[in-house]
């Protein structure tokens, strides 16, 4: 991966994790906000239960205390006093409750005797004689209380309130109420967002019947049974969050509420309900607007990147495109500085570094050159010394001859003449050696196989090494060996070098063994023997001109060979063990 692409995915990532972290942040502080205003939502409309609730309590706990202080009620409740004993009917028109009930608009009205037998009963006539549980219920609140009634048409659920006339001995209890039913809801002033229902809790299981709206029984019932029979289970608060349909948006947050009758069950079960939409739609908008904030700070991301990348990373490229030059030996190659920030100082620090090796190079190469031709004039001197020395004796001993011994002149002179040939031959040798080095040809190059390099060489000296039994040769050519450009009388002429030096190194005989192999952008040669071996200090100086381990050797066979592998673009090593053997190793271009 480039730079370049490391800085997009840098700068994208940091602008999307910082759209993240705020949306995440402003959806976490919305959602919250929104469930605290549901609640309070919620807890308004409950408040505002109660209040009506304790209103229309006092209101019915004043009209039943107006029924008992009328005219018609002390008058029964006086009768009953007096006929008590007697077991008279103190009411003598059962019709009479209705009548009480309408003046004070109530639903429900009953007048009820000292054993809670039921006198009349404005709801339902026919529940004369019937007693009235209500008045017997322990522990019951003074207030108004919810009450289940039965009608004709079935059970309801009403706010009663008891007032008790006593004009005598035997009291006359007076139970008026009205309904709570969708009428109550009605009068309550529910917020925008926001309705309530009812439940009322007049059946040991559920029924979806008893669960009323502003306009009559409710519907989905089905999907608010679980929550209003948690409530009628635990008698606690409880809320849940309740789809209507597969849009999140539909959703209403339901808070129930339970109402407690006089024995502290639940009687009813107040349920505000809150539409979740515009939260939803709020949620939808968030998500839609950071989507769109991280696509323009993707595409910010993008030209942040390739504006930097232009500041940043073509000054980088060009520095390692130079270096890379350099690395290959191109020590003009120079940084354009266009800045003068750290980029433009490292680029002018570069060009410095690479005036300073050239330099270096330069002083290096001359000083190299310079130790080169003394070393190759210390050993031309020392190779040149040796026969010198012998010509100025035998000239010194014909001069001696002529003097001295006229006689013996010719004989000596012979003998002189010979030596004098052989040292002049020898000087030839020497200089001929000498000047063929210092020409060495350039490489002819063509398309060459190795491993016919290493046949024809071996071809060459298999009938030395047959002469030489007591040297064993092994070759191992790899198979599908890529060409390469060489010359190939040159390489052949450096492996039959490397041959001989392993031949000379294995007098008492060994193993010769020829390797080719194929490398990673080249190929190998090695030529390996069993010989004596070489120390570290050797194999150092061992391809310098005219150092030799041998005592007859010229020291520039390895020279010749490390010429030829250098003209070709190839590099030369040797591995050397004292008494273990030597290899040499030609690495060429593939």
């Amino acid at each position: 991966m480039s730079f370049r692409q490391k800085l997009l995915l840098l700068f994208a990532a940091t602008i999307l994790c910082c759209v993240g972290v705020m949306s995440f942040s402003f959806y976490s502080t919305m959602r919250k906000s929104f469930e605290q205003a549901n609640q309070e939502r919620a807890s308004a409309v409950a408040a505002q239960f109660r209040t009506e609730f304790e209103r229309r309590g006092e209101e019915v706990a004043h009209k039943v205390e107006s029924v008992a202080a009328s005219d018609a009620v002390q008058r029964i409740a006086l009768e009953l006093n007096r006929g008590g004993e007697g077991g008279a009917a103190p009411i003598s028109d059962p019709g009479q409750a209705r009548v009480l009930a309408g003046q004070q608009q109530l639903d429900f009205l009953e007048l009820v005797d000292h054993a809670g037998t039921i006198l009349s009963s404005a709801q339902w006539e026919a529940k004369f004689g019937y007693p009235e549980a209500a008045i017997s219920v322990p522990n019951r609140p003074p207030g108004p209380f919810l009450k289940r009634e039965e009608l004709p048409n079935g059970p309801t659920l009403g706010l009663f309130a008891i007032h008790e006339v006593r004009v005598g001995e035997q009291p006359l209890y007076v139970i008026g109420g009205e309904r709570l039913d969708q009428a109550f809801l009605s009068s309550l002033d529910t917020p925008a967002g926001t309705h309530v229902l009812l439940y009322q809790n007049l059946d040991a299981r559920w029924n979806p019947q008893a669960l009323l709206d502003l306009n009559g029984p409710a519907s989905g019932a089905s999907r608010i049974a679980p929550l209003v029979e948690r409530v009628r289970t635990t008698g606690q608060e409880a809320q849940d969050v309740i789809s209507w349909s597969g849009d999140s948006a539909d959703a209403e947050a339901f808070r129930a509420i339970p109402l407690k009758g006089p024995s502290q069950q639940a009687m009813g079960v107040l349920l505000v309900a809150t539409s979740r939409r515009p939260l939803i739609e709020l949620q939808r908008r968030v998500i839609s607007t950071a989507m769109l904030v991280g696509g323009l700070g993707v595409l910010v991301a993008v030209l942040a990147s390739l504006w930097f990348a232009a500041r940043v990373t073509q000054p980088v490229v060009s520095l390692a495109e130079a270096a890379r030059r350099v690395a290959a030996g191109d020590l003009a190659a120079k940084v354009d500085v266009e800045s003068r920030d750290e980029l433009g100082e490292l680029a002018a620090s570069f060009n410095r570094m690479t005036e300073d090796v050239a330099h270096q190079k330069d002083r290096a190469v001359q000083a190299e050159r310079v130790a080169a031709w003394r070393e190759l004039a210390r050993r031309l001197a020392h190779e040149l010394k040796n026969p010198l020395f012998p010509l100025q004796v035998t000239v010194e001993n014909l001069t001696r001859a002529k003097e001295k011994s006229p006689e013996m002149f010719e004989e000596v002179f012979r003998e002189s003449t010979a030596t004098l040939l052989a040292e002049i031959n020898n000087l030839k040798t020497i200089i001929g050696r000498f000047s063929e080095f210092s020409r060495m040809p350039q490489p002819q190059r063509r398309s060459v196989q190795v491993n016919d390099v290493v046949a024809s060489v071996m071809r060459v000296f298999q009938a030395q090494l047959q002469e030489k039994n007591r040297i064993a040769v092994r070759t191992e050519l790899a198979k599908n060996v890529p060409g390469i450009s060489a010359d190939p009388d040159l390489l052949h002429r450096a492996v039959s070098n490397l041959v001989l030096n392993a031949i000379d190194a294995m007098p008492q005989g060994g193993e010769l063994t020829l390797k080719t192999a194929t490398i990673p952008g080249a190929v190998a040669i090695s030529v390996s023997d069993t010989g004596s071996g070489l120390t570290p200090e050797e194999c150092e100086r061992l391809f310098t001109p005219y150092y030799t381990t041998k005592q007859h050797g010229t020291g520039l066979g390895l020279a010749i060979v490390q010429s030829v592998v250098s003209d070709h673009g190839g590099k030369i090593s040797v591995e050397s063990k004292k008494e273990k053997g030597t290899t040499f190793r030609i690495e060429l271009p593939a």
